[in-house]
């Protein structure tokens, strides 16, 4: 973040009353387009939570939008601007939000420091799964997330919202299938494929601490291509009459297995 004075009642804030603020059409491009946030390198925060967050990460936080009052406990920022009630929820993408709602600096993305543990996510379309597996991520110490096709944005705001501010501080690269594989055997780890198959290995019997494991849909698994480019398959044993898993749930179970 650029600045660190501390906010004082003097500084002067923009307000904002009009829905044709040229403000206002960018964060609500930046609420419903994956497009205007590549092209903008910018995406939307809501709420304090996330704001502490990205201010705990030194995250480059651009523009920063009030509900009818500042909140003066945080520092000042480059753009601030104060909403009336009615337009603030006009603008944000989650319902009865208190706010703020703020802008963050999409960061330059690429491999940093040692990988000893992956997760490979295909196809995970469902944005509040996303966030929970990178926020699980972040809770297990999981070096790096790899999406691939398929998945949901990154940058999404129910993907940022579900990841409780790991958004911040996980890795997570998107990759081809391929390049994942290559990603992942340059690092002497193996890669495992989740599967409900007769040949998949039970999950407790293997070694995880430095693998890779591919998690797919629930609606359909892991593609034909990304197993036969897997090392092998392993399951998680179930005693119920359920046939899968919720793909945030299976991810949580692989990642414990992982760290333990």
């Amino acid at each position: 973040m650029k600045s660190t004075a501390w906010f004082s009642s003097e500084r002067g804030m923009e307000e904002l009353k009009s829905r044709q603020s040229a403000v206002i059409r960018q964060i609500r491009s930046l609420s419903r387009e994956a497009e205007a946030r590549r092209a903008g390198g910018l995406f939307l925060c809501d709420g304090e939570k996330l704001l502490k967050e990205a201010l705990r990460s030194d995250a480059e936080i651009c523009q920063v939008l009030w509900k009818q009052q500042r909140a003066e406990r945080y520092p000042a920022f480059e753009r601030e601007y104060l909403l009336p009630e009615d337009l603030f929820d006009y603008v944000s993408p989650m319902k009865n939000s208190p706010g703020p709602l703020f802008t963050v600096r999409i960061p330059e993305i690429g491999p940093c420091g040692e990988t000893k543990t992956a997760l490979l996510l295909e196809e995970i379309q469902d944005p509040g799964n996303l966030g929970t597996i990178l926020r699980t991520a972040d809770a297990f110490n999981v070096d790096t997330v790899l999406l691939l096709e398929g998945c949901a944005d990154l940058y999404a705001p129910k993907t940022v919202r579900a990841t409780m501010g790991a958004i911040f501080r996980q890795q997570a690269l998107q990759m081809s299938r391929q390049e994942a594989v290559r990603f992942c055997r340059e690092r002497g780890m193996p890669v495992y494929a989740a599967a409900l198959s007769d040949r998949a290995q039970d999950l407790r019997t293997l070694d995880l601490s430095r693998a890779a494991v591919a998690i797919g849909s629930e609606g359909h698994g892991l593609s034909r291509e990304l197993k036969e480019l897997c090392d092998g398959e392993v399951i998680i044993p179930m005693g119920g009459e359920a046939e899968s898993l919720n793909a945030a749930v299976a991810a949580a179970i692989v990642m414990w297995e992982m760290c333990r």
